[in-house]
């Protein structure tokens, strides 16, 4: 079903009968990826008495309670709740439902490789998307709403990924200012986090892309609400780098960040 959208008087041709999932599945009590070493996600059939929520158990239905941290257990979306004291909601902030996308493809570079800062937490053997890389990448395009990165090399190890040490890539704070002087709202990135893993919490990247002035904990009237990160997704090698429709999918919690579903569209 090919269907004619207008976003931002552009107007985008898309079939709709081919959506392009970029999430990484939730494999409750499986493989599965993981930031800062947390426990796994897990899942437990309730049970009471002789009830239990499990058909294998015998049990009339499958009911269980999942456990899990949305920021470290997989593909997930974020608002600037996630930085500040006020608990924001990302239910509440991300108002977009179709966006336009531009996927782009970076491989990062050793730190030693550029001039380009990050913060006294930066090692010699962090690898870093840097405002050259992203620039290059970008070749004049404006993304549009959505800035989709891809970081080489790439395959799917991504999809079960451990994320601990080595500590994966991160961007510089020159490349992040950049995407945001370029009108970004969603950024989505196939890291466990913009910054880097272990940076004695100061979350430089979050901040700058948010604007909300470093070292604070407060969100201004000039801090960027309804602007969203999505980290931990995966995007196949068979989708080529180019424009796309984003539909960003989220659970309705009430909460500064949600287990998320990116679904890609082509667009002529």
């Amino acid at each position: 079903m090919r269907e004619t959208i207008n976003i931002d008087g552009e107007t985008y041709s898309v079939d709709l009968n081919d959506p392009l999932d970029v999430s990484i599945p939730l494999r409750f009590n499986g493989p599965q990826p993981n930031a800062y070493g947390v426990a796994p996600a897990r899942s437990t059939p309730c049970s009471a008495g002789d009830l239990v929520g499990d058909t294998r158990q015998g049990g009339s239905c499958n009911f269980e309670e999942y456990t899990f941290i949305p920021h470290c257990n997989g593909t997930h979306t974020e608002c600037v709740g996630h930085i500040t004291n006020e608990r924001i909601s990302l239910r509440d902030t991300l108002r977009d439902v179709f966006v336009a996308a531009l996927l782009i493809s970076i491989d990062p570079i050793s730190s030693g490789e550029t001039v380009e800062t990050y913060s006294d937490a930066a090692e010699p053997a962090d690898r870093l998307i840097t405002l050259a890389a992203l620039k290059s990448a970008l070749n004049g395009a404006r993304p549009g709403s959505a800035l989709i990165i891809r970081t080489l090399a790439n395959d799917e190890r991504k999809l079960t990924r451990q994320y601990l040490d080595p500590v994966p890539g991160y961007f510089t704070s020159e490349a992040m200012d950049h995407i945001v002087a370029l009108g970004v709202k969603h950024l989505l990135v196939d890291l466990p986090s913009i910054d880097r893993l272990f940076d004695d919490g100061h979350l430089l990247n979050h901040r700058i892309f948010w604007n909300v002035q470093q070292g604070s904990f407060e969100a201004t009237s000039t801090s960027r609400r309804n602007c969203t990160i999505t980290e931990m997704i995966y995007v196949p090698n068979r989708l080529e780098d180019g424009r796309y429709l984003l539909n960003l999918q989220i659970a309705p919690f009430a909460s500064d960040a949600s287990p998320s579903r990116p679904v890609l569209f082509r667009v002529t």
